[in-house]
Protein backbone atom coordinates (compact mmCIF):
# COMPACT_ATOMS: atom_id res chain seq x y z
CA UNK A 1 0.00 0.00 0.00
CA UNK A 2 1.30 3.79 -0.43
CA UNK A 3 2.56 5.79 2.14
CA UNK A 4 0.06 8.34 4.07
CA UNK A 5 0.92 11.56 2.94
CA UNK A 6 2.04 13.82 5.69
CA UNK A 7 0.18 17.20 5.94
CA UNK A 8 2.25 20.31 6.50
CA UNK A 9 0.96 23.64 7.29
CA UNK A 10 2.87 27.27 7.25
CA UNK A 11 1.73 30.80 7.68
CA UNK A 12 2.70 34.10 7.24
CA UNK A 13 0.90 36.87 9.45
CA UNK A 14 -2.16 38.17 7.24
CA UNK A 15 -0.39 42.22 6.26
CA UNK A 16 -2.01 45.19 7.41
CA UNK A 17 -3.54 47.04 4.50
CA UNK A 18 -3.37 50.36 5.60
CA UNK A 19 0.14 50.92 3.93
CA UNK A 20 2.34 49.35 0.96
CA UNK A 21 4.09 45.60 0.75
CA UNK A 22 7.68 46.47 1.89
CA UNK A 23 11.01 44.36 2.66
CA UNK A 24 9.43 42.89 6.01
CA UNK A 25 6.40 41.84 4.14
CA UNK A 26 8.74 39.68 1.47
CA UNK A 27 11.24 38.44 4.10
CA UNK A 28 8.08 36.51 5.91
CA UNK A 29 6.85 35.20 3.14
CA UNK A 30 10.10 34.18 1.11
CA UNK A 31 10.56 32.12 4.12
CA UNK A 32 7.22 30.47 4.25
CA UNK A 33 7.46 29.71 0.80
CA UNK A 34 11.02 28.00 0.58
CA UNK A 35 9.43 25.90 3.95
CA UNK A 36 6.18 25.22 1.77
CA UNK A 37 8.63 24.28 -1.52
CA UNK A 38 10.43 21.84 0.74
CA UNK A 39 7.72 20.12 2.52
CA UNK A 40 6.29 19.30 -1.16
CA UNK A 41 9.99 18.12 -2.12
CA UNK A 42 9.36 15.82 0.30
CA UNK A 43 5.75 14.43 -0.73
CA UNK A 44 4.46 16.17 2.20
CA UNK A 45 0.38 17.82 1.64
CA UNK A 46 1.28 21.16 2.39
CA UNK A 47 -1.12 24.36 2.93
CA UNK A 48 0.96 27.43 2.70
CA UNK A 49 -1.13 30.56 3.91
CA UNK A 50 -1.36 34.01 3.62
CA UNK A 51 -3.21 37.03 2.98
CA UNK A 52 -4.45 40.52 4.25
CA UNK A 53 -6.05 42.16 7.59
CA UNK A 54 -8.32 44.86 6.15
CA UNK A 55 -9.86 45.28 9.54
CA UNK A 56 -9.39 47.99 12.41
CA UNK A 57 -9.42 51.47 13.49
CA UNK A 58 -6.14 51.92 11.66
CA UNK A 59 -7.45 50.96 8.41
CA UNK A 60 -10.48 52.79 8.61
CA UNK A 61 -8.04 55.85 9.54
CA UNK A 62 -5.57 55.28 6.37
CA UNK A 63 -8.65 55.02 4.12
CA UNK A 64 -10.25 58.08 5.59
CA UNK A 65 -6.76 60.56 4.83
CA UNK A 66 -7.28 59.11 1.30
CA UNK A 67 -11.27 60.48 1.19
CA UNK A 68 -12.30 56.56 0.32
CA UNK A 69 -13.67 53.63 2.10
CA UNK A 70 -11.74 51.23 3.90
CA UNK A 71 -12.66 48.39 1.56
CA UNK A 72 -11.51 50.44 -2.08
CA UNK A 73 -8.43 50.94 -0.07
CA UNK A 74 -8.00 47.33 0.75
CA UNK A 75 -9.18 46.10 -2.79
CA UNK A 76 -6.28 48.26 -3.97
CA UNK A 77 -3.53 47.06 -1.56
CA UNK A 78 -4.74 43.66 -1.92
CA UNK A 79 -4.19 44.21 -5.47
CA UNK A 80 -0.23 44.80 -4.93
CA UNK A 81 0.24 41.80 -3.38
CA UNK A 82 -1.56 39.57 -5.85
CA UNK A 83 0.99 41.09 -7.99
CA UNK A 84 4.02 40.88 -6.18
CA UNK A 85 4.02 37.24 -5.02
CA UNK A 86 4.09 35.28 -8.65
CA UNK A 87 6.87 37.70 -9.37
CA UNK A 88 8.94 36.40 -6.12
CA UNK A 89 7.78 32.95 -7.26
CA UNK A 90 5.63 32.68 -4.23
CA UNK A 91 3.69 29.40 -4.27
CA UNK A 92 0.75 29.89 -1.56
CA UNK A 93 -2.33 27.94 -1.41
CA UNK A 94 -4.14 30.22 0.00
CA UNK A 95 -4.87 34.14 -0.02
CA UNK A 96 -7.42 34.83 3.07
CA UNK A 97 -8.84 38.12 3.34
CA UNK A 98 -10.75 39.72 6.26
CA UNK A 99 -13.42 40.96 4.74
CA UNK A 100 -14.13 38.32 3.09
CA UNK A 101 -17.77 36.12 3.87
CA UNK A 102 -16.09 32.84 4.84
CA UNK A 103 -13.34 34.16 7.43
CA UNK A 104 -16.33 36.77 8.86
CA UNK A 105 -18.43 33.35 9.35
CA UNK A 106 -15.03 31.70 11.18
CA UNK A 107 -14.82 34.51 13.94
CA UNK A 108 -18.10 34.79 14.58
CA UNK A 109 -17.67 30.80 15.01
CA UNK A 110 -14.95 31.13 17.17
CA UNK A 111 -16.45 34.44 19.18
CA UNK A 112 -19.24 31.76 19.53
CA UNK A 113 -17.24 28.92 21.12
CA UNK A 114 -15.72 31.90 24.12
CA UNK A 115 -18.86 32.68 24.85
CA UNK A 116 -20.55 29.67 25.09
CA UNK A 117 -17.44 28.10 27.01
CA UNK A 118 -17.78 30.94 29.69
CA UNK A 119 -14.67 32.81 28.53
CA UNK A 120 -16.54 36.31 27.49
CA UNK A 121 -18.41 38.61 29.77
CA UNK A 122 -19.47 42.45 29.25
CA UNK A 123 -17.75 45.27 31.15
CA UNK A 124 -16.61 48.82 31.09
CA UNK A 125 -13.34 49.83 29.39
CA UNK A 126 -11.29 52.75 30.44
CA UNK A 127 -7.71 52.83 29.66
CA UNK A 128 -4.98 53.48 26.79
CA UNK A 129 -4.67 52.15 23.43
CA UNK A 130 -1.93 52.38 20.31
CA UNK A 131 -3.86 52.32 17.10
CA UNK A 132 -1.04 51.61 15.00
CA UNK A 133 0.11 48.40 17.30
CA UNK A 134 -4.09 47.86 18.06
CA UNK A 135 -2.82 47.48 21.47
CA UNK A 136 -4.18 47.96 25.19
CA UNK A 137 -1.77 49.26 27.25
CA UNK A 138 -2.47 50.57 31.53
CA UNK A 139 -1.40 53.42 33.19
CA UNK A 140 1.40 50.95 34.92
CA UNK A 141 2.58 49.87 31.64
CA UNK A 142 3.25 53.26 30.13
CA UNK A 143 4.53 54.39 33.38
CA UNK A 144 8.20 53.06 32.20
CA UNK A 145 7.90 53.99 28.70
CA UNK A 146 10.01 56.70 27.47
CA UNK A 147 9.51 59.55 25.33
CA UNK A 148 11.55 59.15 21.41
CA UNK A 149 12.94 62.52 21.55
CA UNK A 150 12.78 63.43 25.37
CA UNK A 151 15.26 61.38 27.31
CA UNK A 152 13.92 60.86 30.84
CA UNK A 153 10.53 61.46 30.09
CA UNK A 154 8.06 59.10 32.40
CA UNK A 155 4.91 58.35 32.27
CA UNK A 156 4.73 59.61 28.49
CA UNK A 157 1.39 58.77 26.71
CA UNK A 158 3.47 56.77 23.90
CA UNK A 159 2.95 53.14 23.17
CA UNK A 160 5.70 51.33 25.05
CA UNK A 161 6.41 49.05 21.81
CA UNK A 162 5.97 51.60 18.52
CA UNK A 163 7.04 55.02 20.95
CA UNK A 164 4.14 56.41 19.45
CA UNK A 165 1.07 58.29 20.92
CA UNK A 166 -1.31 56.19 22.49
CA UNK A 167 -5.43 57.90 23.44
CA UNK A 168 -7.53 57.38 26.10
CA UNK A 169 -10.28 55.02 25.45
CA UNK A 170 -13.74 54.83 27.35
CA UNK A 171 -16.05 52.59 26.40
CA UNK A 172 -18.31 49.49 26.88
CA UNK A 173 -16.64 46.54 25.84
CA UNK A 174 -16.72 42.84 25.95
CA UNK A 175 -14.02 41.01 27.27
CA UNK A 176 -12.16 37.53 27.00
CA UNK A 177 -11.02 36.06 30.72
CA UNK A 178 -7.57 36.10 29.48
CA UNK A 179 -6.43 36.15 32.79
CA UNK A 180 -7.65 32.39 33.58
CA UNK A 181 -4.78 30.99 31.05
CA UNK A 182 -2.14 32.24 32.75
CA UNK A 183 -0.61 29.36 34.19
CA UNK A 184 -1.72 27.18 31.90
CA UNK A 185 0.41 29.25 28.87
CA UNK A 186 3.46 29.14 31.37
CA UNK A 187 3.20 25.04 31.74
CA UNK A 188 2.49 24.51 27.97
CA UNK A 189 5.42 26.91 26.95
CA UNK A 190 7.50 24.99 29.55
CA UNK A 191 6.26 21.33 27.93
CA UNK A 192 6.72 22.56 24.88
CA UNK A 193 9.97 23.70 24.35
CA UNK A 194 9.52 24.26 21.02
CA UNK A 195 6.30 26.23 20.49
CA UNK A 196 7.94 29.47 20.68
CA UNK A 197 11.25 30.38 18.54
CA UNK A 198 14.32 31.11 18.84
CA UNK A 199 14.80 30.58 22.61
CA UNK A 200 15.49 34.58 23.20
CA UNK A 201 11.69 35.09 22.34
CA UNK A 202 10.26 32.09 24.35
CA UNK A 203 11.92 33.63 27.30
CA UNK A 204 11.05 36.64 26.26
CA UNK A 205 7.24 35.54 25.96
CA UNK A 206 7.44 33.68 29.54
CA UNK A 207 8.54 36.78 30.90
CA UNK A 208 5.72 39.05 30.06
CA UNK A 209 2.86 36.14 31.06
CA UNK A 210 4.94 35.23 34.40
CA UNK A 211 4.16 39.44 34.98
CA UNK A 212 0.58 38.75 35.16
CA UNK A 213 -2.28 38.54 32.81
CA UNK A 214 -5.14 40.51 32.92
CA UNK A 215 -8.68 40.27 30.82
CA UNK A 216 -8.58 41.72 27.46
CA UNK A 217 -10.71 44.13 25.91
CA UNK A 218 -12.08 42.71 22.80
CA UNK A 219 -14.59 45.01 21.48
CA UNK A 220 -15.00 48.04 20.22
CA UNK A 221 -17.68 50.80 19.50
CA UNK A 222 -16.23 54.09 18.65
CA UNK A 223 -15.51 52.69 15.10
CA UNK A 224 -17.45 50.68 12.44
CA UNK A 225 -15.13 48.91 10.36
CA UNK A 226 -14.69 45.23 11.64
CA UNK A 227 -16.71 42.41 12.18
CA UNK A 228 -19.45 42.70 14.00
CA UNK A 229 -20.71 40.99 17.18
CA UNK A 230 -23.73 39.05 16.27
CA UNK A 231 -26.90 39.85 18.53
CA UNK A 232 -25.19 43.13 19.63
CA UNK A 233 -25.25 46.34 17.03
CA UNK A 234 -22.43 48.90 17.52
CA UNK A 235 -20.08 46.44 18.98
CA UNK A 236 -16.81 45.02 16.31
CA UNK A 237 -14.76 42.91 17.25
CA UNK A 238 -11.31 43.94 18.38
CA UNK A 239 -9.04 43.40 15.32
CA UNK A 240 -6.43 40.83 16.98
CA UNK A 241 -9.51 38.30 17.38
CA UNK A 242 -10.22 38.42 13.99
CA UNK A 243 -6.96 38.46 12.52
CA UNK A 244 -5.99 35.89 14.49
CA UNK A 245 -8.77 33.51 13.28
CA UNK A 246 -7.69 33.63 9.76
CA UNK A 247 -5.86 30.53 10.43
CA UNK A 248 -9.15 28.88 10.84
CA UNK A 249 -10.98 30.18 8.98
CA UNK A 250 -8.96 29.67 5.76
CA UNK A 251 -9.27 26.06 6.48
CA UNK A 252 -13.17 26.34 5.97
CA UNK A 253 -13.49 26.50 10.50
CA UNK A 254 -15.99 26.10 11.78
CA UNK A 255 -17.39 23.38 8.75
CA UNK A 256 -15.55 20.01 8.97
CA UNK A 257 -13.73 20.61 5.79
CA UNK A 258 -11.08 18.82 3.84
CA UNK A 259 -9.01 21.22 5.03
CA UNK A 260 -9.36 21.38 8.02
CA UNK A 261 -6.92 17.68 8.28
CA UNK A 262 -4.05 20.62 8.51
CA UNK A 263 -5.07 21.66 12.03
CA UNK A 264 -2.92 22.61 14.18
CA UNK A 265 -0.65 24.47 11.86
CA UNK A 266 3.19 23.39 11.73
CA UNK A 267 4.15 26.49 12.11
CA UNK A 268 3.25 30.33 12.00
CA UNK A 269 5.98 32.52 10.82
CA UNK A 270 5.73 36.20 11.69
CA UNK A 271 7.62 39.43 12.68
CA UNK A 272 9.28 39.59 16.49
CA UNK A 273 6.60 42.63 17.06
CA UNK A 274 3.66 40.36 16.89
CA UNK A 275 4.87 37.81 18.86
CA UNK A 276 2.69 38.34 21.87
CA UNK A 277 -0.55 38.17 20.14
CA UNK A 278 0.74 34.52 18.67
CA UNK A 279 2.36 33.21 21.32
CA UNK A 280 -0.20 34.92 24.19
CA UNK A 281 -3.74 35.92 23.12
CA UNK A 282 -4.05 33.48 20.26
CA UNK A 283 -3.17 29.94 22.51
CA UNK A 284 -5.14 31.21 25.28
CA UNK A 285 -7.97 31.84 22.41
CA UNK A 286 -7.70 28.05 21.10
CA UNK A 287 -7.22 26.52 24.76
CA UNK A 288 -10.95 28.40 25.65
CA UNK A 289 -12.46 27.43 22.46
CA UNK A 290 -10.70 23.89 22.93
CA UNK A 291 -9.13 23.77 20.24
CA UNK A 292 -5.30 22.21 19.39
CA UNK A 293 -2.42 24.70 19.69
CA UNK A 294 -0.49 25.29 16.49
CA UNK A 295 3.32 23.77 17.20
CA UNK A 296 5.28 26.19 16.24
CA UNK A 297 5.44 30.25 16.63
CA UNK A 298 8.63 31.28 14.80
CA UNK A 299 9.50 35.13 15.39
CA UNK A 300 11.86 36.87 13.29
CA UNK A 301 13.97 40.08 13.55
CA UNK A 302 13.93 43.14 11.73
CA UNK A 303 15.70 44.74 8.38
CA UNK A 304 17.58 48.22 8.38
CA UNK A 305 19.01 49.06 5.25
CA UNK A 306 22.72 50.24 4.79
CA UNK A 307 23.18 50.14 9.25
CA UNK A 308 20.01 52.67 9.14
CA UNK A 309 16.19 51.78 10.34
CA UNK A 310 13.92 52.00 7.57
CA UNK A 311 11.47 54.86 7.34
CA UNK A 312 9.58 57.18 4.74
CA UNK A 313 11.17 60.49 6.40
CA UNK A 314 14.42 59.11 5.62
CA UNK A 315 13.38 58.08 2.25
CA UNK A 316 14.98 54.38 2.41
CA UNK A 317 12.41 52.12 2.70
CA UNK A 318 12.98 48.92 0.28
CA UNK A 319 10.03 48.67 -1.88
CA UNK A 320 9.52 45.33 -3.61
CA UNK A 321 9.23 46.57 -7.08
CA UNK A 322 12.33 48.93 -7.13
CA UNK A 323 14.20 45.51 -5.85
CA UNK A 324 12.86 43.86 -8.01
CA UNK A 325 13.55 46.16 -10.93
CA UNK A 326 17.73 45.74 -8.90
CA UNK A 327 17.81 42.45 -9.00
CA UNK A 328 16.14 39.13 -10.23
CA UNK A 329 13.92 37.73 -7.20
CA UNK A 330 15.56 34.63 -6.99
CA UNK A 331 18.80 36.30 -6.12
CA UNK A 332 16.48 38.36 -3.72
CA UNK A 333 15.24 35.05 -1.77
CA UNK A 334 18.77 33.78 -1.60
CA UNK A 335 20.46 36.92 0.12
CA UNK A 336 17.51 37.30 2.29
CA UNK A 337 17.71 34.07 3.36
CA UNK A 338 21.34 33.44 3.51
CA UNK A 339 22.70 37.07 5.10
CA UNK A 340 21.83 36.36 8.77
CA UNK A 341 20.03 33.79 11.02
CA UNK A 342 16.93 33.84 10.86
CA UNK A 343 15.36 35.67 14.23
CA UNK A 344 18.02 38.30 14.58
CA UNK A 345 17.90 41.34 12.81
CA UNK A 346 19.40 42.16 9.43
CA UNK A 347 20.73 44.64 7.17
CA UNK A 348 20.45 44.89 3.56
CA UNK A 349 23.21 46.28 1.61
CA UNK A 350 22.92 46.50 -1.75
CA UNK A 351 27.25 46.19 -1.54
CA UNK A 352 26.53 42.95 0.83
CA UNK A 353 24.28 41.40 -1.66
CA UNK A 354 26.30 41.81 -4.98
CA UNK A 355 29.76 40.48 -3.05
CA UNK A 356 26.87 37.48 -1.66
CA UNK A 357 25.72 36.45 -5.23
CA UNK A 358 29.51 36.85 -7.04
CA UNK A 359 31.11 35.19 -4.28
CA UNK A 360 28.43 32.17 -3.47
CA UNK A 361 26.35 31.62 -6.61
CA UNK A 362 28.57 33.26 -9.83
CA UNK A 363 31.98 32.01 -9.10
CA UNK A 364 30.93 28.61 -6.81
CA UNK A 365 27.14 27.23 -7.98
CA UNK A 366 28.00 28.79 -11.81
CA UNK A 367 31.41 28.36 -12.16
CA UNK A 368 30.61 24.68 -11.28
CA UNK A 369 28.10 24.07 -13.67
CA UNK A 370 30.07 25.98 -16.36
CA UNK A 371 32.91 23.96 -16.13
CA UNK A 372 31.27 20.74 -15.62
CA UNK A 373 29.27 20.85 -18.36
CA UNK A 374 32.00 22.60 -20.56
CA UNK A 375 33.91 19.94 -20.20
CA UNK A 376 31.59 17.25 -20.83
CA UNK A 377 30.72 18.99 -24.25
CA UNK A 378 34.08 19.18 -24.98
CA UNK A 379 35.65 15.57 -24.16
CA UNK A 380 32.19 13.95 -24.46
CA UNK A 381 30.17 15.69 -27.01
CA UNK A 382 27.91 16.25 -23.86
CA UNK A 383 27.10 12.12 -23.40
CA UNK A 384 27.47 11.43 -19.78
CA UNK A 385 29.70 8.55 -19.76
CA UNK A 386 29.92 5.18 -17.97
CA UNK A 387 31.26 5.34 -13.77
CA UNK A 388 34.51 2.54 -13.91
CA UNK A 389 37.13 3.70 -11.93
CA UNK A 390 35.71 5.26 -8.56
CA UNK A 391 38.24 6.13 -6.13
CA UNK A 392 37.61 7.57 -2.37
CA UNK A 393 37.60 10.75 -3.70
CA UNK A 394 34.53 10.12 -5.49
CA UNK A 395 33.32 8.46 -2.56
CA UNK A 396 34.02 11.26 -0.53
CA UNK A 397 31.76 13.61 -2.80
CA UNK A 398 29.31 11.01 -2.46
CA UNK A 399 29.03 10.40 0.95
CA UNK A 400 29.06 15.02 1.24
CA UNK A 401 26.21 14.64 -1.34
CA UNK A 402 24.12 12.46 0.84
CA UNK A 403 24.97 14.05 3.98
CA UNK A 404 23.86 17.75 3.06
CA UNK A 405 20.76 16.07 1.77
CA UNK A 406 19.73 14.83 5.14
CA UNK A 407 21.05 17.94 7.21
CA UNK A 408 19.29 20.91 4.57
CA UNK A 409 16.19 18.98 5.83
CA UNK A 410 17.29 19.05 9.38
CA UNK A 411 18.12 22.74 8.93
CA UNK A 412 14.72 23.66 7.56
CA UNK A 413 12.73 21.93 10.44
CA UNK A 414 14.35 24.50 12.56
CA UNK A 415 13.89 27.34 10.12
CA UNK A 416 17.87 27.78 9.98
CA UNK A 417 17.98 28.27 6.41
CA UNK A 418 21.39 30.15 6.59
CA UNK A 419 22.67 26.82 7.83
CA UNK A 420 20.83 25.16 5.24
CA UNK A 421 22.18 27.48 2.50
CA UNK A 422 25.65 27.21 3.63
CA UNK A 423 25.54 23.55 3.92
CA UNK A 424 24.61 22.88 0.22
CA UNK A 425 27.80 25.71 -0.51
CA UNK A 426 29.76 23.57 1.25
CA UNK A 427 29.34 20.79 -0.97
CA UNK A 428 29.38 22.88 -4.38
CA UNK A 429 32.94 24.16 -2.94
CA UNK A 430 33.71 20.49 -2.47
CA UNK A 431 32.81 19.91 -6.22
CA UNK A 432 34.76 22.67 -7.12
CA UNK A 433 37.76 21.17 -5.12
CA UNK A 434 37.13 18.08 -6.64
CA UNK A 435 37.54 19.31 -10.49
CA UNK A 436 40.94 21.25 -9.09
CA UNK A 437 42.03 17.83 -7.45
CA UNK A 438 41.38 15.58 -10.23
CA UNK A 439 42.48 17.81 -13.42
CA UNK A 440 40.16 16.63 -15.82
CA UNK A 441 41.95 18.66 -18.84
CA UNK A 442 45.22 16.49 -17.89
CA UNK A 443 43.54 13.40 -17.94
CA UNK A 444 42.40 13.91 -21.15
CA UNK A 445 45.21 15.49 -22.51
CA UNK A 446 46.89 12.00 -21.12
CA UNK A 447 44.46 9.69 -22.86
CA UNK A 448 43.21 8.41 -19.08
CA UNK A 449 39.90 7.79 -20.53
CA UNK A 450 38.67 5.87 -17.97
CA UNK A 451 38.78 8.32 -15.05
CA UNK A 452 37.92 11.14 -17.16
CA UNK A 453 34.45 9.48 -17.61
CA UNK A 454 34.37 8.74 -13.70
CA UNK A 455 34.99 12.74 -13.06
CA UNK A 456 32.69 13.73 -15.31
CA UNK A 457 29.87 11.72 -14.14
CA UNK A 458 30.32 12.41 -10.60
CA UNK A 459 30.64 16.26 -11.48
CA UNK A 460 26.95 16.33 -13.34
CA UNK A 461 25.27 13.73 -10.83
CA UNK A 462 26.69 16.48 -7.97
CA UNK A 463 25.19 19.20 -9.70
CA UNK A 464 22.14 17.52 -10.43
CA UNK A 465 21.24 17.24 -6.67
CA UNK A 466 22.75 20.25 -5.43
CA UNK A 467 20.21 22.06 -7.38
CA UNK A 468 17.02 20.14 -6.49
CA UNK A 469 18.43 21.11 -3.08
CA UNK A 470 18.40 24.43 -4.13
CA UNK A 471 15.22 24.55 -5.72
CA UNK A 472 13.02 25.74 -2.54
CA UNK A 473 15.50 28.93 -2.52
CA UNK A 474 15.78 29.53 -5.80
CA UNK A 475 12.90 27.86 -8.38
CA UNK A 476 13.54 29.60 -11.59
CA UNK A 477 17.11 29.47 -11.13
CA UNK A 478 17.39 26.35 -10.44
CA UNK A 479 14.85 25.61 -13.29
CA UNK A 480 16.75 26.67 -15.50
CA UNK A 481 20.06 24.55 -14.27
CA UNK A 482 17.88 21.38 -14.42
CA UNK A 483 17.10 21.84 -17.77
CA UNK A 484 20.40 22.21 -18.81
CA UNK A 485 21.89 19.24 -16.98
CA UNK A 486 18.31 16.42 -17.64
CA UNK A 487 18.19 18.15 -21.18
CA UNK A 488 14.84 18.83 -21.07
CA UNK A 489 12.11 21.13 -19.49
CA UNK A 490 11.90 21.18 -16.15
CA UNK A 491 9.16 21.71 -13.96
CA UNK A 492 10.41 22.80 -10.78
CA UNK A 493 7.22 22.35 -8.54
CA UNK A 494 6.32 18.60 -9.68
CA UNK A 495 9.90 17.04 -8.45
CA UNK A 496 9.56 14.83 -5.38
CA UNK A 497 12.72 13.57 -3.76
CA UNK A 498 11.63 10.00 -3.72
CA UNK A 499 12.14 10.44 -7.43
CA UNK A 500 14.93 12.63 -8.18
CA UNK A 501 16.91 12.37 -4.35
CA UNK A 502 18.94 9.12 -5.25
CA UNK A 503 22.67 9.44 -6.14
CA UNK A 504 23.37 7.23 -9.65
CA UNK A 505 19.85 8.13 -11.60
CA UNK A 506 21.66 9.81 -14.11
CA UNK A 507 22.09 6.62 -16.75
CA UNK A 508 25.39 6.24 -18.89
CA UNK A 509 24.34 7.66 -22.45
CA UNK A 510 22.30 10.63 -21.09
CA UNK A 511 22.84 13.95 -23.71
CA UNK A 512 23.48 17.37 -21.46
CA UNK A 513 23.37 20.32 -23.26
CA UNK A 514 26.01 23.18 -23.57
CA UNK A 515 25.80 25.52 -20.76
CA UNK A 516 24.55 28.61 -20.37
CA UNK A 517 25.43 31.19 -17.69
CA UNK A 518 22.74 30.87 -14.60
CA UNK A 519 24.59 33.07 -12.43
CA UNK A 520 26.22 35.78 -14.56
CA UNK A 521 28.81 38.29 -12.76
CA UNK A 522 26.99 41.24 -11.19
CA UNK A 523 28.97 44.63 -11.63
CA UNK A 524 29.92 46.21 -8.50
Amino acid sequence: MPQEQSTYYVSTPIYYVNDEPHLGHMYTTIAADVLARQHRLAGDDVFFLTGVDEHGQKVQQAAEKRGIAPIELANQVVQRYETLWPELSISNDDFIRTSSDRHKKGVHAMWQRLLDNGSIYKDFYEDWYCVPCETYWTETQLKDATHPEKENCLNAEICPDCKRSVEKIQEESYFFKLSDYQDKIITYINEHPDFIAPESRKNEVLRFVEGGLRDLSISRTTFSWGVPVEDDEGHVIYVWIDALSNYLSALGFPEDTENMKFWPADLHLIGKDILRFHAVYWPAMLMAAELPLPKRVFAHGWWTVEGEKMSKSKGNALRPADLLDAYESDTLRYFLLREVPFGSDGDFSHDALKIRYNSELANDVGNLLNRSLSMLKKYRDGVLPAVTDEQSGDRALIADVEAMQREVAAHLENQAFHLALERINQVVRHGNRYVAENEPWTLAKEGNDTRLNTVLYHLVEALRLIAVQLSPFMPVKMQQMLSQILNADVNIETLRLHEVAGWGLLQAGHVCQKPSPVFPRMDA
